[in-house]
Protein backbone atom coordinates (compact mmCIF):
# COMPACT_ATOMS: atom_id res chain seq x y z
CA UNK A 1 0.00 0.00 0.00
CA UNK A 2 1.35 3.24 -1.22
CA UNK A 3 1.56 6.50 1.32
CA UNK A 4 -1.74 7.75 -0.38
CA UNK A 5 -3.33 4.71 0.70
CA UNK A 6 -1.68 5.25 4.25
CA UNK A 7 -3.18 8.67 4.05
CA UNK A 8 -6.62 7.60 3.38
CA UNK A 9 -6.56 4.76 5.88
CA UNK A 10 -5.49 7.48 8.20
CA UNK A 11 -8.44 10.38 7.68
CA UNK A 12 -10.84 7.44 7.40
CA UNK A 13 -9.86 6.42 11.36
CA UNK A 14 -9.53 10.12 12.30
CA UNK A 15 -13.32 10.73 10.38
CA UNK A 16 -14.73 8.07 12.49
CA UNK A 17 -13.02 9.03 16.14
CA UNK A 18 -14.64 12.36 14.98
CA UNK A 19 -17.91 11.09 13.94
CA UNK A 20 -17.91 9.51 18.05
CA UNK A 21 -16.99 12.55 19.32
CA UNK A 22 -19.65 14.64 17.90
CA UNK A 23 -21.70 12.04 18.47
CA UNK A 24 -21.42 12.06 22.06
CA UNK A 25 -21.40 15.94 22.49
CA UNK A 26 -24.91 15.55 20.50
CA UNK A 27 -26.00 12.81 23.42
CA UNK A 28 -24.81 14.96 26.47
CA UNK A 29 -21.94 12.38 27.30
CA UNK A 30 -19.25 13.76 26.69
CA UNK A 31 -16.56 14.01 29.73
CA UNK A 32 -16.82 17.96 29.21
CA UNK A 33 -20.38 17.70 29.56
CA UNK A 34 -20.51 15.63 32.72
CA UNK A 35 -18.46 17.59 34.57
CA UNK A 36 -19.27 19.48 37.51
CA UNK A 37 -18.02 23.24 37.94
CA UNK A 38 -18.11 24.00 41.30
CA UNK A 39 -17.32 27.28 42.87
CA UNK A 40 -14.57 27.70 45.75
CA UNK A 41 -13.04 30.20 47.89
CA UNK A 42 -9.90 30.05 49.44
CA UNK A 43 -10.48 30.22 53.34
CA UNK A 44 -6.59 30.19 54.15
CA UNK A 45 -3.25 31.13 52.76
CA UNK A 46 0.21 29.94 53.53
CA UNK A 47 3.44 31.41 52.53
CA UNK A 48 5.73 28.93 50.71
CA UNK A 49 8.52 27.57 52.60
CA UNK A 50 11.74 29.80 51.17
CA UNK A 51 14.25 27.15 48.97
CA UNK A 52 11.12 24.53 48.36
CA UNK A 53 9.53 23.43 45.02
CA UNK A 54 7.54 26.15 42.85
CA UNK A 55 5.42 23.50 41.46
CA UNK A 56 2.28 23.12 43.36
CA UNK A 57 1.46 26.34 43.79
CA UNK A 58 1.09 28.95 46.75
CA UNK A 59 -0.65 26.57 50.20
CA UNK A 60 -4.27 26.97 49.87
CA UNK A 61 -7.13 25.69 52.03
CA UNK A 62 -10.65 25.70 49.57
CA UNK A 63 -14.14 25.29 50.60
CA UNK A 64 -16.90 24.21 47.87
CA UNK A 65 -20.23 22.87 48.12
CA UNK A 66 -21.40 20.33 45.53
CA UNK A 67 -24.46 21.37 43.81
CA UNK A 68 -26.26 18.51 43.24
CA UNK A 69 -26.08 17.47 46.64
CA UNK A 70 -25.57 20.31 48.65
CA UNK A 71 -22.73 18.59 50.43
CA UNK A 72 -19.53 20.47 51.92
CA UNK A 73 -16.05 20.35 51.47
CA UNK A 74 -12.54 21.76 52.34
CA UNK A 75 -9.85 20.80 50.40
CA UNK A 76 -6.05 21.38 49.81
CA UNK A 77 -3.78 21.86 46.58
CA UNK A 78 -1.24 19.76 47.64
CA UNK A 79 0.03 17.27 44.98
CA UNK A 80 -1.48 17.61 41.53
CA UNK A 81 -4.73 18.73 41.88
CA UNK A 82 -4.98 20.76 38.38
CA UNK A 83 -4.05 24.44 37.68
CA UNK A 84 -1.28 26.01 39.69
CA UNK A 85 -2.53 28.39 42.21
CA UNK A 86 0.06 31.58 41.77
CA UNK A 87 -1.74 34.46 43.47
CA UNK A 88 -4.05 33.32 46.48
CA UNK A 89 -5.60 35.39 48.79
CA UNK A 90 -8.70 34.95 50.99
CA UNK A 91 -11.68 34.99 49.61
CA UNK A 92 -10.11 34.06 46.10
CA UNK A 93 -12.88 32.32 43.98
CA UNK A 94 -11.38 29.37 42.74
CA UNK A 95 -13.02 26.90 40.20
CA UNK A 96 -13.30 23.41 40.99
CA UNK A 97 -13.95 20.66 38.46
CA UNK A 98 -15.21 17.10 38.88
CA UNK A 99 -17.41 14.31 37.09
CA UNK A 100 -20.69 13.97 38.50
CA UNK A 101 -20.75 12.25 42.02
CA UNK A 102 -17.15 11.97 42.22
CA UNK A 103 -16.18 15.22 44.14
CA UNK A 104 -13.31 13.65 45.80
CA UNK A 105 -11.27 13.26 42.63
CA UNK A 106 -11.94 16.93 42.33
CA UNK A 107 -9.21 19.41 39.74
CA UNK A 108 -8.79 23.07 40.42
CA UNK A 109 -9.10 25.48 37.49
CA UNK A 110 -8.40 29.12 37.73
CA UNK A 111 -11.45 29.92 35.44
CA UNK A 112 -15.20 29.73 36.45
CA UNK A 113 -16.40 29.10 32.99
CA UNK A 114 -18.81 25.77 32.45
CA UNK A 115 -16.47 23.68 30.06
CA UNK A 116 -17.91 23.79 27.08
CA UNK A 117 -19.70 20.84 24.74
CA UNK A 118 -16.58 18.72 24.83
CA UNK A 119 -15.42 19.36 20.91
CA UNK A 120 -12.02 19.63 21.59
CA UNK A 121 -11.04 16.20 20.17
CA UNK A 122 -13.32 15.56 17.64
CA UNK A 123 -12.54 19.47 16.70
CA UNK A 124 -8.63 18.22 16.29
CA UNK A 125 -9.55 15.02 14.31
CA UNK A 126 -11.14 17.44 11.76
CA UNK A 127 -7.87 19.63 11.49
CA UNK A 128 -5.66 16.92 11.49
CA UNK A 129 -7.49 15.44 8.77
CA UNK A 130 -7.32 18.93 6.91
CA UNK A 131 -3.60 18.72 7.55
CA UNK A 132 -2.90 15.30 5.78
CA UNK A 133 -4.91 16.12 2.82
CA UNK A 134 -2.80 20.01 2.37
CA UNK A 135 0.05 17.39 2.85
CA UNK A 136 -0.92 14.97 0.07
CA UNK A 137 -2.13 17.95 -2.47
CA UNK A 138 1.34 19.18 -1.59
CA UNK A 139 3.11 16.48 -2.34
CA UNK A 140 1.23 15.96 -5.23
CA UNK A 141 1.03 19.33 -6.91
CA UNK A 142 4.34 21.36 -5.32
CA UNK A 143 4.75 23.15 -2.23
CA UNK A 144 2.57 26.19 -3.55
CA UNK A 145 -0.40 24.34 -2.49
CA UNK A 146 1.04 23.92 1.08
CA UNK A 147 1.40 27.70 1.54
CA UNK A 148 -2.12 28.59 0.63
CA UNK A 149 -3.77 25.61 2.33
CA UNK A 150 -1.53 26.32 5.67
CA UNK A 151 -1.38 30.18 5.84
CA UNK A 152 -4.76 30.80 3.73
CA UNK A 153 -6.48 29.74 7.42
CA UNK A 154 -4.79 31.29 8.97
CA UNK A 155 -4.75 34.52 7.85
CA UNK A 156 -8.66 34.74 7.53
CA UNK A 157 -8.62 33.22 11.39
CA UNK A 158 -5.64 36.62 12.33
CA UNK A 159 -7.65 38.71 10.08
CA UNK A 160 -11.52 37.92 11.59
CA UNK A 161 -9.44 38.02 15.45
CA UNK A 162 -8.19 41.43 14.61
CA UNK A 163 -10.81 43.94 16.19
CA UNK A 164 -11.11 41.20 19.35
CA UNK A 165 -7.44 41.72 19.33
CA UNK A 166 -7.56 45.62 19.32
CA UNK A 167 -10.00 45.40 22.11
CA UNK A 168 -8.62 43.71 24.00
CA UNK A 169 -5.33 45.63 23.43
CA UNK A 170 -7.21 49.06 24.35
CA UNK A 171 -8.61 47.37 27.34
CA UNK A 172 -5.13 45.48 28.47
CA UNK A 173 -3.14 49.20 28.46
CA UNK A 174 -6.43 50.47 30.17
CA UNK A 175 -5.53 47.93 33.03
CA UNK A 176 -2.29 48.53 32.94
CA UNK A 177 -2.69 52.77 33.31
CA UNK A 178 -5.58 51.93 36.14
CA UNK A 179 -2.90 50.15 38.47
CA UNK A 180 -1.95 51.15 41.86
CA UNK A 181 1.27 51.22 43.45
CA UNK A 182 1.55 49.27 47.01
CA UNK A 183 4.65 48.25 48.86
CA UNK A 184 5.43 44.53 48.71
CA UNK A 185 8.51 42.31 49.73
CA UNK A 186 9.99 39.04 48.39
CA UNK A 187 8.99 36.24 51.54
CA UNK A 188 10.58 33.34 49.61
CA UNK A 189 12.40 32.28 46.64
CA UNK A 190 10.93 28.77 45.36
CA UNK A 191 14.10 26.58 43.60
CA UNK A 192 13.33 23.90 40.95
CA UNK A 193 16.26 21.92 38.89
CA UNK A 194 15.16 19.98 36.13
CA UNK A 195 16.96 17.77 33.94
CA UNK A 196 16.75 17.86 30.19
CA UNK A 197 17.01 14.50 27.59
CA UNK A 198 20.70 14.96 27.01
CA UNK A 199 21.68 15.08 31.10
CA UNK A 200 22.18 19.16 31.26
CA UNK A 201 20.72 20.53 34.84
CA UNK A 202 19.28 23.80 34.93
CA UNK A 203 17.87 25.78 37.33
CA UNK A 204 15.17 28.38 38.06
CA UNK A 205 14.27 30.47 40.89
CA UNK A 206 10.86 31.59 41.64
CA UNK A 207 10.37 34.63 44.10
CA UNK A 208 6.87 34.65 46.07
CA UNK A 209 6.08 38.24 47.09
CA UNK A 210 3.32 39.46 49.57
CA UNK A 211 1.37 42.52 49.63
CA UNK A 212 -1.48 44.67 50.72
CA UNK A 213 -4.05 46.20 48.50
CA UNK A 214 -5.45 49.37 49.02
CA UNK A 215 -8.96 47.85 49.94
CA UNK A 216 -7.08 45.68 52.20
CA UNK A 217 -6.27 42.60 50.88
CA UNK A 218 -3.44 40.28 52.01
CA UNK A 219 -1.88 38.80 48.37
CA UNK A 220 0.78 36.08 48.12
CA UNK A 221 1.94 35.12 44.74
CA UNK A 222 4.51 34.18 42.57
CA UNK A 223 6.50 36.74 40.85
CA UNK A 224 7.53 34.98 37.77
CA UNK A 225 9.03 38.40 36.30
CA UNK A 226 10.02 41.90 36.84
CA UNK A 227 12.41 41.27 39.78
CA UNK A 228 16.35 41.52 38.61
CA UNK A 229 18.73 38.77 39.87
CA UNK A 230 15.54 36.85 41.29
CA UNK A 231 17.82 34.20 42.81
CA UNK A 232 19.48 36.65 44.80
CA UNK A 233 15.68 38.64 46.08
CA UNK A 234 14.65 36.79 48.85
CA UNK A 235 13.65 39.29 51.75
CA UNK A 236 13.75 42.36 49.14
CA UNK A 237 11.57 45.48 49.52
CA UNK A 238 9.53 46.04 46.14
CA UNK A 239 6.92 47.97 44.64
CA UNK A 240 3.55 46.13 43.27
CA UNK A 241 1.50 47.60 40.95
CA UNK A 242 -1.50 45.58 40.24
CA UNK A 243 -5.17 46.08 38.76
CA UNK A 244 -7.85 47.21 41.18
CA UNK A 245 -10.47 45.05 39.68
CA UNK A 246 -8.14 41.61 39.43
CA UNK A 247 -5.58 42.00 42.33
CA UNK A 248 -3.55 38.52 40.35
CA UNK A 249 -2.94 40.51 37.36
CA UNK A 250 0.07 42.15 39.26
CA UNK A 251 3.56 43.15 37.68
CA UNK A 252 6.92 44.20 39.64
CA UNK A 253 8.02 46.04 36.58
CA UNK A 254 4.99 48.38 35.17
CA UNK A 255 7.40 49.69 32.19
CA UNK A 256 8.39 46.12 31.39
CA UNK A 257 4.81 44.97 31.40
CA UNK A 258 3.94 47.78 28.84
CA UNK A 259 6.76 46.99 26.74
CA UNK A 260 5.64 43.55 26.68
CA UNK A 261 2.16 44.29 25.59
CA UNK A 262 2.98 46.62 22.95
CA UNK A 263 5.72 43.76 21.42
CA UNK A 264 2.52 40.98 21.53
CA UNK A 265 0.60 43.20 19.83
CA UNK A 266 3.45 44.18 16.86
CA UNK A 267 4.24 39.99 16.67
CA UNK A 268 0.40 39.67 15.67
CA UNK A 269 0.31 42.30 13.33
CA UNK A 270 3.53 40.95 11.41
CA UNK A 271 2.16 37.25 11.93
CA UNK A 272 -0.95 38.23 9.98
CA UNK A 273 1.21 40.20 7.14
CA UNK A 274 3.46 37.18 6.92
CA UNK A 275 0.63 35.00 6.55
CA UNK A 276 -1.28 37.66 4.23
CA UNK A 277 1.84 37.63 1.76
CA UNK A 278 2.97 33.81 1.66
CA UNK A 279 -0.69 33.03 0.79
CA UNK A 280 -0.77 35.54 -2.07
CA UNK A 281 3.20 34.09 -2.88
CA UNK A 282 1.24 30.91 -3.03
CA UNK A 283 -1.55 31.72 -5.27
CA UNK A 284 0.64 33.15 -7.69
CA UNK A 285 3.11 30.49 -8.11
CA UNK A 286 0.06 28.26 -8.38
CA UNK A 287 -1.93 29.92 -10.94
CA UNK A 288 1.54 30.85 -13.37
CA UNK A 289 2.08 27.39 -13.00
Amino acid sequence: MGWHGYLTLGCAVLGALALVGYGRSLAGMSRAQRTVLAVGRIDRVREPRHGSSAKDGIPVVISFRDPSTGQDFTVTNDGSCGEKIATAWTGREIGVRYLRGRPHAFRFTLGLEQGGRGLGWPNTAVFLIYVALVVGAAIDRGWPLALIGFCGPWAVLAACSLPQSRRDAKRNADTLNSMAAVPGRVVAVLKDVSTDSDGDTSTSHTPVVVFTTHEGTAITAYCNSGLPKPAESYGREVTIHYAPADPADFTADLARARRSRTTDITFSVLGLIATVAATVVGAVVQWRA
